[in-house]
C-alpha cells in the first residue's frame, strides 16, 4: 500500500507538472504566437524605454537646485516633457500641460524652496469659455507650478488655470532666476529686467541691460547675466555684473568664445559654459575681478583625440550646466542644432556619477551593410550593438559625428534630416539623409584618421522648387537661383564652394529616394517617366562619391501606379518594389507625405520588365478611427517589412510571394507604445548572417529609436 500511495503520488506530481508546462507553453505562444514568429522588442537612444520615463528630445534651460534637483526647459518635447524634472539619474516629474493647444515650452527655467518657475509661449486659441489669447495675440509667460510640476495659480494670473504671467507679448523670456521673495526675468529683445514678488507674482520693478539673457546670483546676492547673442555675431557676448536694485557694477567676464550657460558653484566661484572650440566649462573666481582659475572638461571636448568618440568629461554643444550644494558638477549637451539631450552628472572630483540621454527625435538608424548590424547610425549618432544583452541594454553610444567647427556648412546644422541609408561604395562607408518632405538627399563620407568619427560632407541632390532658391536663408553660399542641382565637395574642404554646383530642372514633386547597395541614387517623381536613376562614376581624388546629370537615366514607372511613391531597388537580384496609388486603389486627397494604397514586387528590373509578379494592397483608409495609413517599407532577405503611421504596426510580407506573414506592435518593453511614424523611411530592416531579422522603427513620441529582432523564418 506504501509503494501504491508513492506512485500515485509521483503519478499526480507529474500530472500536475506536465499540465503547469502547457499552461506556460500556451501562455508564451499566445504571446507570441509560435516560436518561428516570435519577435522580441528593444531600443536605443533613450535611457528608459517608455510609458512614464523617458528623457526629453533636447534641453534649452537648466536649474539645479541644492539638493540636487534638476529642473530643465526645451520649446518641444514630442512627448510633452518640455520642463523636465530629474534626480539620482532618474527621471522625477513634468511641468504638466505645457504641451499642444498652440503652446510651447521655453529658452528659461529656475526653482526656490517653494514653486518651479518656467518661460513658456502661448498663442491665439479659439476657446471663448477659458483664457486664451485672440486672433493674432501671443502671450510670452512664466508659468508658476509646485515643486512636483502641478500649476501654482495666483490672484490675477492668466490661462484657463490662473497660473500665467504674461511679460510680453511681443518677445520671449530667456532667463530666470530668484532670490528671497523676488523673481528676475530677462525680456532680452526689450533690453529690460523685470523683477516680481514670487508670492503675489506682482510686477516690482525693470531695470535696463542690453540684451539680457541667463541669470544666476552670486552669494552676495548680485546678479551675474549672460548676454543673449545675436545671430549675425555668434561671438562677442559679455556676463555682466548687476545689482538687485539694477546698478550695473564694474566686474564683468568678455573673454568667453560663445558663452552659453552660467551657474554659481557651492564656493562661490562663476560657472561659464564655454561652447566655443573649447567645449570646456571655465571657473572664475569673481570677488574681485573675474579671473579663470579652472576648467572642467577635455579642452576641445568631444573634438579632442579621435573627434567625435564619446567620453565622461568629452563635452560637446553645452546647453546646461549647475552645481548643487555638496559640489557636484551638472551638464547638458545638446550637440548642435538641438541634436539631443545627454545629461550627465559629476563628483567635484570630476567623475562621472550617471548619464541620462534621449538622443532621438524624428529619425530611423540603419546599419553599416560590413557590420552585421553591430555598427548603427543615425543621423547624428554613431552605436556599438551587442545583441546578446538585455532590452534597453543593447546599444553603446560610441560617437558623435557633426563638428561644427571644422565643418561649418554641414547640411545637418542647418536642415532637419529625419532618415539614414548607410552604403558601402568601393569599399568605403557613406551616411545618405533625407528629410520629411524628400526634398533633399545628403551625403556624407568618414575618414577615420583626418577626422575620427565625423562624417564629413561630401555632396547633396536637392529638389526642383517652382520658383526661386530651395533654400532661403544665407545658407548654403553660391546656390543656384533655381531648379535642381547637385553639389559635390572637389576640393574636399567640407564647404559649399562657388563651383561645385552642377543644375538641372525637373518635376518638382518627389515620391521618395533610394540608394542601393552599389550606391546609386534612385529618386521617384509623381508623374508618367518619374523614376531617376543616377549612377555613381566612382569615387573623385577626395573620396566623394561621383554623381552628375549626365549619368542620369529616366525610366518610366509601371502603368500600374498613377502616382507613384516609393522604391527600393535590389542590385543583387534586379528586384525592384515600387509603392503609390492605383486606379483600383486612389488616394482619397492629395498629400506629398503619404505611401500610397499598393506594393508590386518587379524582376529582371533592368532587363526592362514591367510586369509585376505580384501587387500588395497596403492598409489605406483616412476615414478610419485612426486613419488606418502605411509609413514605409523596407525589404530585407525573404519578406518586407512595412509599418502604419498611428498605430506603428508592423506588417511582413512574404516577398516572394506578397502574402502577409505577420503583424506586430511595440512590446512591454517599451510600454507597448509608439509615436505617430512622421517620416518616409520610419522602418529599416536588414538580415544578419545568422539569419536573423532586426528592424528599426522610428518612435521621436519617447526619443529614441525601437529595435525589433526575428527569428529567420517568420510566420503567423
Amino acid at each position: 500500500m506504501r509503494n501504491f500511495h508513492r506512485k500515485g503520488f509521483r503519478f499526480l506530481l507529474c500530472m500536475f507538472a506536465a499540465i503547469l508546462a502547457c499552461w506556460g507553453i500556451g501562455v508564451y505562444f499566445a504571446g507570441n504566437g509560435n516560436a518561428a514568429s516570435a519577435y522580441k522588442t528593444s531600443w536605443i537612444g533613450n535611457s528608459f524605454g517608455g510609458g512614464e520615463k523617458w528623457v526629453q528630445n533636447y534641453i534649452e534651460a537648466m536649474y539645479v537646485s541644492s539638493d540636487g534637483t534638476i529642473y530643465t526647459n526645451s520649446t518641444w518635447d514630442e512627448g510633452g516633457r518640455e520642463a523636465g524634472i530629474y534626480k539620482n539619474g532618474d527621471v522625477v516629474a513634468k511641468a504638466d500641460d505645457l504641451h499642444g493647444w498652440n503652446r510651447l515650452g521655453g529658452k528659461a527655467v529656475t526653482a526656490d524652496s517653494k514653486y518651479l518657475y518656467v518661460a513658456m509661449f502661448q498663442g491665439a486659441v479659439d476657446r471663448k469659455d477659458q483664457d486664451y489669447p485672440r486672433g493674432k495675440e501671443e502671450w510670452y509667460c512664466i508659468r508658476r507650478y509646485d515643486l512636483s510640476g502641478k500649476p501654482a495659480p495666483f490672484p490675477g494670473g492668466r490661462g484657463w488655470d490662473k497660473s500665467m504671467l504674461i511679460v510680453s507679448e511681443k518677445n520671449p523670456v530667456l532667463g530666470l532666476a530668484t532670490w528671497g521673495k523676488e523673481l528676475y526675468v530677462s525680456e532680452e529683445a526689450a533690453n529690460q529686467v523685470h523683477v516680481y514678488n514670487t508670492q503675489t507674482m506682482k510686477k516690482l520693478r525693470s531695470f535696463s541691460v542690453s540684451r539680457p539673457g541667463q541669470i544666476v546670483f552670486d552669494r552676495q546676492g548680485n546678479l551675474w547675466i549672460l548676454q543673449a547673442k545675436k545671430d549675425s555675431a555668434p561671438q562677442g557676448q559679455k556676463i555682466f555684473h548687476y545689482s538687485k536694485q539694477g546698478k550695473q557694477l564694474p566686474q564683468q567676464v568678455t573673454n568667453v568664445v560663445q558663452p552659453s550657460a552660467i551657474a554659481v558653484d557651492n564656493r562661490g566661484r562663476l560657472l561659464v559654459g564655454e561652447n566655443g572650440p573649447n567645449q570646456q566649462v571655465l571657473i572664475y573666481e569673481v570677488k574681485n575681478k573675474p579671473t579663470i582659475v579652472g576648467t572642467f572638461g577635455v579642452k576641445g571636448g568631444i573634438f579632442a583625440g579621435k573627434a567625435g568618440e564619446i567620453g565622461d568629461l568629452r563635452l560637446y554643444g553645452i546647453s546646461g550646466i549647475g552645481t548643487d550644494s555638496q559640489g557636484n558638477i551638472y551638464v547638458n549637451n545638446n550637440g548642435f542644432n538641438n541634436c539631443g539631450t545627454d545629461l550627465r552628472k559629476f563628483s567635484p572630483q570630476g567623475k562621472l556619477q550617471w548619464q541620462l540621454m534621449g538622443l532621438h527625435f524624428v529619425d530611423n538608424a540603419d546599419t553599416d551593410p560590413n557590420s552585421d548590424g553591430v555598427s548603427v547610425y543615425g543621423k547624428h549618432e554613431y552605436y556599438q550593438m551587442d545583441y546578446s544583452k538585455p532590452a534597453g541594454k543593447k546599444w553603446n553610444y560610441k560617437a558623435y559625428t557633426v563638428n561644427p567647427f571644422k565643418y561649418p556648412d554641414d547640411p545637418r546644422l542647418h536642415t532637419s534630416p529625419t532618415s539614414v541609408f548607410f552604403r558601402r561604395i568601393e569599399g568605403k562607408p557613406f551616411m545618405f539623409l533625407t528629410d520629411m518632405y524628400n526634398s533633399f538627399l545628403q551625403i556624407y563620407r568618414f575618414d577615420l584618421r583626418s577626422d575620427g568619427y565625423i562624417a564629413i560632407p561630401s555632396a547633396m541632390f536637392v529638389n526642383t522648387k517652382e520658383d526661386g532658391k530651395y533654400f532661403t536663408e544665407n545658407w548654403p553660399r553660391y546656390q543656384p537661383e533655381k531648379g535642381e542641382w547637385i553639389w559635390r565637395d572637389k576640393n574636399g574642404n567640407g564647404a559649399f564652394d562657388k563651383d561645385e554646383y552642377e543644375t538641372s530642372k525637373d518635376y518638382p514633386y518627389v515620391g521618395g529616394w533610394w540608394v542601393d547597395s552599389k550606391g546609386n541614387v534612385w529618386k521617384t517623381l509623381r508623374t508618367e517617366k518619374g523614376i531617376r536613376r543616377f549612377a555613381v562614376q566612382g569615387l573623385d581624388g577626395n573620396g566623394n562619391p561621383i554623381y552628375n546629370y549626365k549619368g542620369m537615366d529616366k525610366q518610366e514607372n509601371p502603368k500600374t501606379f498613377t502616382d507613384m511613391r516609393r522604391l527600393e531597388y535590389i542590385s543583387e537580384t534586379d528586384t525592384m518594389y515600387i509603392s503609390g496609388f492605383t486606379a483600383e486603389n486612389p488616394q482619397s486627397e492629395d498629400e506629398g507625405k503619404k505611401f500610397g494604397s499598393e506594393i508590386a514586387r518587379y524582376d529582371n528590373w533592368s532587363k526592362g520588365n514591367r510586369k509585376e509578379r505580384f501587387r500588395i494592397t497596403v492598409p489605406y483608409d483616412t476615414k478610419a478611427d485612426p486613419p488606418s495609413l502605411m509609413a514605409s517599407m523596407s525589404a530585407a532577405g525573404n519578406y518586407i517589412f512595412t509599418i502604419l503611421v498611428k498605430s506603428a504596426e508592423v506588417y511582413v510580407y512574404n516577398a516572394a510571394t506578397g502574402d502577409l506573414v505577420k503583424q506586430f506592435k511595440p512590446g512591454p518593453e517599451v510600454a507597448n507604445e509608439s509615436g505617430w511614424i512622421d517620416i518616409p523611411y520610419g522602418i529599416r530592416a536588414f538580415r544578419r548572417k545568422n539569419g536573423e531579422y532586426i528592424v528599426f522603427a522610428e518612435e521621436d513620441w519617447k526619443g529614441k529609436v525601437i529595435v525589433y529582432s526575428l527569428p529567420a523564418k517568420i510566420g503567423k
